[in-house]
Formats: C-alpha cells, structure tokens, sequence
C-alpha cells in the first residue's frame, strides 16, 4: 500500500513525496494527543503505508531527541493505572504489553508496584465500593467485593485477605460471620 500524501496545506513542511516528511508529521499529530510507545507509532506508520526504511529512521531520530522514551512512559503509566485506578501489578502489566513494550521495560515499570502497595490499593478500592454495599448480605458484599479485586488483576489470595480484613471491621455481630465470608 503507498504512502499517503499530506494535504495541500501541509505541503509547505517538505515534498509531499517525501516518505520522512510524511512520516514525521503522523508521529507527530500522534505525539500531541498523547504520549505514545515507539510500537504505537511504527504501527501507525505501517499502517499508513510509510516505507519501513523511512519509519525507522524518523523513530530512532525521535528516540535520540527525547520525543519518545517507552522507558519512561512505561514508569509513568505503570504508576499511574496503579496509584489512580487501582490496578494490580499482573493487570498493569497486560496493559503495558498491549502498547507495545518489550518485557525488559515492563518489568523495570512494575518495581515499585510490590505486595504493600498493591495490599494499600486493593483496600482502598474495597473501602470505596463498600459504602455503595451498605445494605447487601456480608456473603453478597464479600463477592461482589471479591469479583471487583480480580477484574482488577489482584491475586485471588490478596482478594479474600483485604476483603475478609474490610469486613470483619465493618461487622458488628460477633458471632463469627466474618469467618465464613469467603
């Protein structure tokens, strides 16, 4: 599939002709929008029918400038989906993997996300859901709760610990109910 051609008011920047130009202004309208992984945007050019040659070359340009380092989105992101959606590691991972990333870098991204923080979030998430669960049987919230963890990516034994915790703290009865939660 050839390339295509930027529009006539864009022509200005370079040949319309020219593999590079064009692919440079793809990254580039890719690279306002968000920040994107050197995978994203070969993709991208792949797909707009820029020569592998010229695809190549303007990346490894854009690498040496700093306009892409999947390194360092891979350490943003990571921290991000974990601290402000309240991903587990195994489902950031996934996330990380999608874009694109090779496993080296994915790693590295996941250091700082250990058993604590992940114990931290999984409580948060849990005590935030928990309010909208006030009036539900303590069976139905531990599984709701449960099912919330896991589509999370949190490890089933993680889940049943913080819920099990959550519950147990929130139960007034004493008759050991909380026990026999999950």
């Amino acid at each position: 599939m050839p390339f295509e051609a930027l529009p006539e008011d864009e022509q200005a920047l370079g040949s319309p002709g020219d593999p590079e130009t064009v692919a440079r202004t793809i990254c580039l309208r890719l690279l306002d929008q968000r920040a994107r992984t050197r995978a994203e945007l070969a993709d991208a050019l792949r797909r707009k029918g820029v020569p592998d040659a010229s695809a190549t070359a303007v990346l490894d340009r854009f690498a040496e400038v700093g306009l892409i380092d999947d390194a360092a989105l891979a350490g943003t992101f990571a921290l991000a989906q974990h601290r402000e959606r309240g991903l587990a590691r195994r489902a950031v991972a996934a996330k990380l993997r999608r874009r694109g990333l090779d496993e080296q870098i994915v790693t590295a991204a996941l250091d700082p996300i250990d058993r604590d923080s992940e114990y931290a979030a999984a409580q948060a998430l849990v005590a935030k859901k928990l309010r909208s669960l006030g009036g539900l049987d303590p069976q139905v919230q531990a599984r709701r709760l449960i099912g919330l963890l896991g589509r999370r990516g949190y490890p089933a034994g993680l889940a049943h610990e913080v819920v099990r915790d959550a519950l147990a703290d929130t139960l007034t009865d004493t008759d050991g109910a909380a026990a026999d939660l999950t």
